[in-house]
């Protein structure tokens, strides 16, 4: 028996229709998700916790608060990127143990750490966090494709994880390369090498076109969970679709034990959801399209997305298949990072620059110094030296861990959000993305001195959008 965990909440509509899925419009099904049998649900971290300050008006943690009282038998599960938790740079260790606290408080159960990197030490703190705390702890790797990104190392990776506590090592192919029969080969290793109590857990996206044929060839090596989503967000830049495998398990030995029936009635409900965000112009049918670019130049559709938009701003949209060409050479010179957020954006502006400047490296983003100076932490390959002397010069490189050079940052966030803060929720807020979370406060504020009730329904924590 394969055991499932559904991403509509979280990644499903992240990666289709810019994570603008409505704390209201989860609710109403709440209950029947909580029924299906799911092994977990994924319904927080990732960029739900922006998009909800910047974008709809809601309280995160309010969500989190509000999901877990209406599913109470169903473990919720987060996406946490490591010591940059939520945001895009580094944080101390004293907010990192705080926000893993928080979470699991607030009703998260199983918290997904990974690193862009791939580098474990940028994991260590929010994995002691975890497991600290009462919290299941998942470890997830980057998988990519280079000349260091061997099936040997990801098995050596996976165990060095297992070493430091993980209770599940995951595989997380966030750009669907990992093809259905490197797949069999990499989980049955996994299962050979690791302990029978660690399982083993497969992230992949349907991009592609690959997604479902990777699912189905791991679950034969012996995969112990998979994500899919709901067919109404599933599929192409998403997840494969949950309908699709649990009727070509059912009646085998990994038969998910999950209703199709029960399954439909949900489905319902989200391709009305689906409807709201096509009309908003969030979702576009180009996330379904199956996409060779992803396995051509490993660039994730959110990547890609980006890519044309800069062109296109910069009046070069001629010069797509240029950059497309130099994404691969720079991240071999930035020493093969995966393309996860935040490398594949850092890559993705790199390339443009240098296809625009008409010279390599003529002109370099400060992330593209940050990266070789090992801000990000360790590069699975050491760039060559003329490379780092032509975009850093003569600069000092970290070679610690980068968390190391942090002061404790708690008090300073507090301070700082003092006039506005409620709780430590908030201070946490702040501390992630404090140009958000401040106007978000004052609309709240606002709501709750009856100024205007229409912005904020402090009961709810819900923009009536």
């Amino acid at each position: 028996m394969v055991k499932i965990m559904e991403t509509i909440l979280r990644d499903a509509h992240q990666s289709q229709a810019a994570t603008r899925m409505r704390l209201d419009e989860m609710l109403p099904v709440a209950q029947k998700l909580d029924n299906v049998g799911y092994y977990a649900l994924e319904m927080w971290g990732g960029a739900t916790f922006d998009s909800c300050l910047r974008f709809l008006n809601e309280d995160p943690w309010q969500r989190l608060r509000a999901l877990r009282k209406a599913m109470p038998k169903t473990k919720l599960q987060m996406l946490l990127r490591g010591q940059n938790l939520l945001g895009y740079k580094h944080y101390a260790d004293d907010v990192v143990e705080l926000f893993c606290k928080k979470s699991i408080e607030n009703g998260i159960d199983i918290i997904r750490i990974f690193d862009a990197l791939n580098d474990v030490r940028n994991i260590e703190t929010a994995l002691k966090a975890t497991k600290k705390y009462g919290g299941t702890a998942e470890l997830a790797f980057s998988y990519t494709t280079s000349k260091v990104h061997t099936l040997d190392y990801f098995v050596a990776l996976a165990k060095e994880m297992e070493a430091m506590g993980a209770d599940i090592v995951c595989i997380k192919d966030m750009a669907n390369l990992l093809l259905p029969y490197d797949a069999y080969e990499l989980v049955s290793r996994l299962k050979d090498g690791l302990d029978p109590k660690t399982l083993v857990h497969l992230h992949t996206h349907n991009t592609a076109g690959t997604g479902d044929m990777t699912n189905l060839k791991a679950i034969e090596a012996g995969c112990d969970i998979v994500d899919t989503a709901l067919s109404p967000l599933g599929n192409g830049t998403s997840q494969p679709a949950t309908e699709s495998l649990v009727a070509a398990l059912k009646g085998t030995k990994y038969d998910t034990g999950i209703d199709l029936n029960a399954l439909n009635e949900i489905t319902l409900h989200f391709k009305e959801v689906a409807k709201r965000l096509t009309a908003d112009g969030f979702l576009s049918p180009e996330v379904l399209q199956v996409d060779v670019n992803a396995l051509i130049y490993q660039v994730p559709g959110g990547m890609l997305s980006n890519l044309i938009s800069q062109l296109k701003q910069a009046g070069a949209s001629d010069k797509l298949l240029r950059v497309l060409g130099e994404v691969p050479r720079v991240r071999a010179d930035l020493g093969y990072p995966p393309l996860v957020t935040p490398s594949s954006q850092i890559v993705g502006t790199q390339a443009v620059l240098n296809v625009l400047n008409g010279e390599r490296y003529k002109l370099c983003s400060k992330e593209t110094k940050g990266m070789i100076k090992g801000e990000y932490g360790r590069l699975p390959v050491e760039p060559a030296a003329e490379t780092v002397k032509k975009i850093i010069g003569d600069e000092p490189r970290i070679t610690c861990r980068p968390a190391d050079l942090l002061k404790p940052e708690l008090d300073n966030y507090r301070r700082e959000a003092a006039e506005y803060a409620e709780s430590e929720e908030d201070v946490l807020s702040y501390a992630l993305f404090p140009q958000v979370a401040i106007p978000f406060f004052q609309r709240r504020l606002a709501a709750k001195s009856g100024i205007d009730k229409s912005i904020y329904d402090p009961a709810t924590g819900v923009h009536p959008v």
